[in-house]
């Protein structure tokens, strides 16, 4: 059996007295497409920042491709090949867009300027970005500033990619361009974790849910058993989703049968 792409050994974290992280163990292998959900506060966000170096872990170790990179600063980690989006989207608002992207390229090492340029325009044209290049980063609506955000991640070259609530504030036709995107990404074989709120993008997307709860792991498994799972119903859906959501997941249930009858 091959490594998988990440393994977490009962990371935690504190702050203070708050227990933000609680002891979270799980494998992902090489290729899923796993996502993490939970209430505001459950510790989403701030695992992703353990996993990629922004925050320091109180204890446990994190080991991607086999390799442990608990103690490695981000850049290393970056250069690894993990890469992440952030949930507050945040430009390099006086560069260009070309620049920004650039930027995530030489951030990941080994690139020369011309390099970066080149996989810069790429992914540009990958996301749809193509013809804002020369456009000031602040220019961009908020649906391209996600783009932008998601090339940035890509010029890095990961291999295993986390994404950020990236969906979130999107109209229905630049979600639609949104999970394609993502369905293109995978396809090329990068292991993808997406922290995320919309149903929809829970049901069509993802093979496997992980909902974290206080900071602690509180279910991991299909998306439809986790969904009516009556622990997880209680401590997320119950208030996040309420009652009229159920009758969405009753319809997606065969949908969801036959994708991963495909599988």
């Amino acid at each position: 059996m091959s490594e998988p792409a990440l393994r977490l050994e009962a990371v935690t974290r504190r702050f203070g007295g708050v227990v933000a992280v609680n002891n979270v163990t799980l494998s992902i292998a090489k290729g899923e497409i796993i996502g993490l959900v939970g209430p505001n506060g459950a510790g989403k966000t701030t695992l992703v920042n353990l996993v990629t170096g922004f925050v320091g872990k109180t204890s446990g170790q994190v080991f991607f491709e086999g390799a442990d990179i608990t103690h490695l600063a981000p850049h290393e980690i970056a250069r690894q090949g993990i890469a992440r989006t952030f949930q507050i989207v945040q430009p390099f608002s006086e560069m260009t867009v070309l620049e920004n992207v650039m930027a995530g390229a030489l951030f990941a090492g080994k690139r020369s300027m011309k390099e970066a340029a080149e996989q810069a325009r790429d992914h540009l044209e990958f996301v749809g970005l193509g013809r804002f290049a020369t456009y000031p980063a602040s220019d961009l609506s908020l649906a391209n500033r996600k783009r932008l955000e998601l090339a940035k991640s890509l010029a890095m070259s990961p291999r295993l990619l986390f994404l950020d609530e990236v969906n979130a504030g999107l109209n229905s036709g630049e979600l639609d361009h949104a999970l394609d995107l993502i369905n293109k990404i995978a396809a090329s074989g990068v292991t993808i974790v997406i922290i995320e709120h919309l149903l929809r993008v829970v049901i069509s997307l993802v093979r496997r849910l992980i909902v974290l709860h206080q900071g602690a792991m509180l279910s991991d498994g299909r998306p439809l058993e986790v969904l009516n799972d009556p622990v997880v119903i209680k401590a997320y859906l119950g208030t996040k989703f309420g009652q009229r959501h159920q009758a969405e997941l009753e319809r997606q249930r065969e949908k969801y049968q036959q994708q991963i009858g495909r599988a």
